[in-house]
């Protein structure tokens, strides 16, 4: 019997959108003049420097850097809010005072829940879903998200609330591959485990971090794109070569320097 693939997806920035939420959000908190977006991205330092390198939604600027501290762990780099540090505070607040705030989300990409739940049955992989969400009002954040995933299409999903290394994550539960849409996020699986990480990066090419393949970090544009590989790796003999070998191949990635 051939072994099934162990796949782990980050959910926001890769399945939900959770930046577009938090605009509408600080919109309407603090009118749309005060909040612009950008697709500013954390580029090397977010790789070279290590887990703590972007963690905030405006670690690249020195004028937002106070901002930027005092939004919680999770907040995405690819959303820059232009928001003081006090204006920032109350959004976060605001944000966990809203009833199933994580019920409210919209897709990355239409229809991608259900389609990743239709080949993960097809296929038999074994999929979880991990994130840093903070609580908000109403249910706990992984029932929210179990919700969520279950209203748009995958069903009985399993839903891990996580902090520290993604890595470590990954090599505990012995998985195979984790998507995610943060190179600190994917060095870590990397360096602190076996598995291979998938980089979904939809900002423009320009400002894909150069590392990111030199240190054996695989680089897609969308969770649609994803699937198509992780679906070439298995319908391939599962057994010989290895996955992390035919990811690697599929993805035209080196070993890391590190391995």
């Amino acid at each position: 019997m051939t072994l099934s693939l162990r796949i782990a997806f980050d959910l926001d920035g890769v399945l939900a959108d959770m930046d577009g939420e938090l605009v509408r959000q600080a919109e309407r908190l603090f009118g749309p003049e005060t909040v612009r977006r950008t697709r500013e991205m954390s580029a090397d330092p977010a790789v070279t420097g290590g887990a703590s390198a972007a963690k905030t939604p405006a670690d690249t600027a020195n004028s937002s850097q106070a901002a930027a501290e005092a939004a919680p762990d999770n907040a995405s780099p690819l959303v820059q809010l232009n928001l003081s540090q006090r204006q920032q505070r109350k959004l976060w607040h605001h944000v966990e005072s809203i009833e199933d705030f994580w019920l409210s989300l919209n897709e990355t990409e239409t229809g991608i829940v259900a389609k990743v739940g239709a080949i993960a049955r097809e296929r038999r992989w074994e999929v979880i879903f991990l994130t840093k969400r903070p609580e908000s009002a109403g249910a706990t954040a992984q029932l929210q998200t179990q919700r969520w995933l279950e209203a748009r299409g995958f069903a009985l999903p399993s839903v891990f609330v996580v902090q520290g290394s993604r890595g470590r994550i990954a090599a505990s539960l012995g998985l195979d591959i984790v998507v995610d849409d943060r190179p600190e996020n994917c060095l870590d699986v990397v360096v602190d485990s076996r598995a291979r990480a998938i980089l979904v990066w939809r900002d423009d090419t320009k400002h894909l971090p150069g590392a990111a393949r030199r240190l054996g970090i695989g680089v897609v544009r969308s969770v649609a794109e994803c699937l198509e590989v992780l679906a070439q790796i298995d319908s391939k003999d599962r057994e010989s070569p290895r996955v992390i070998d035919r990811v690697k191949r599929l993805l035209g990635l080196k070993e890391p320097a590190s391995a």
